[in-house]
């Protein structure tokens, strides 16, 4: 595992090789055997394959036309490039994988105290759950993207999902046609306070 963590990139740009259905399930059992807050399992699956993709785009690409002149999102349209090539690499890989938290609060509402701590507890949950499914694509020789910029789309995309539970994320699967080298991170002296 610890290899996969190591050799685990985003991906962005994937060959059109389609990924079997054997593959697809052991990545989502993986997420599914993740740890959770009070053994909640927040999270659902809708996997879009093949032609399935074509409703999906649609709904991510209406919103990113939306999101120019009506942002959900306007503190951060600066990021709405971004989001477009990320429409562009969810065009190209096979498989993407909606990530759903079947008892998420609407993005729309307001949170009382103990809702925002659930919905960070089943973040927590939920993103295990992610990192679960991207290291075992890892495994399996796959690349993946966890994607975020779901949120630029986040109406449309539930209107396309027609699913109770709210959007949390989405990742899209296939094999790498790239190699990119690591990114620089942190080290341990700028991220780690030890208190003996």
């Amino acid at each position: 595992m610890l290899e996969a963590i190591k050799n685990r990139r985003s991906i962005r740009k994937f060959k059109p090789d389609e990924v079997s259905k054997h593959m697809i399930e052991e990545i989502l059992q993986s997420g599914i055997l993740a740890p959770s807050s009070k053994n909640g399992q927040p999270w659902k699956f809708v996997v879009v394959t093949g032609d399935a993709k074509k409703d999906m785009l649609a709904a991510m690409e209406s919103g990113l036309e939306r999101e120019k002149v009506q942002p959900l999102l306007p503190s951060v349209t600066h990021y709405i490039t971004g989001a477009v090539n990320t429409f562009h690499i969810m065009e190209q890989a096979p498989v993407t994988i909606f990530v759903i938290n079947p008892v998420g609060i609407d993005v729309h509402a307001s949170l009382t105290k103990e809702e925002h701590i659930s919905e960070i507890c089943n973040a927590q949950s939920v993103g295990a759950a992610i990192e679960n499914m991207i290291l075992t694509a890892t495994e399996l020789g796959l690349g993946s993207l966890w994607i975020c910029d779901t949120y630029f789309a986040y109406d449309e995309l539930q209107n396309y999902l027609n699913t109770e539970g709210e959007l949390f994320a989405a990742i899209s699967f296939g094999y790498a046609d790239q190699a990119p080298d690591a990114r620089p991170r942190k080290g341990m002296e700028q991220v780690v306070e030890w208190r003996d």
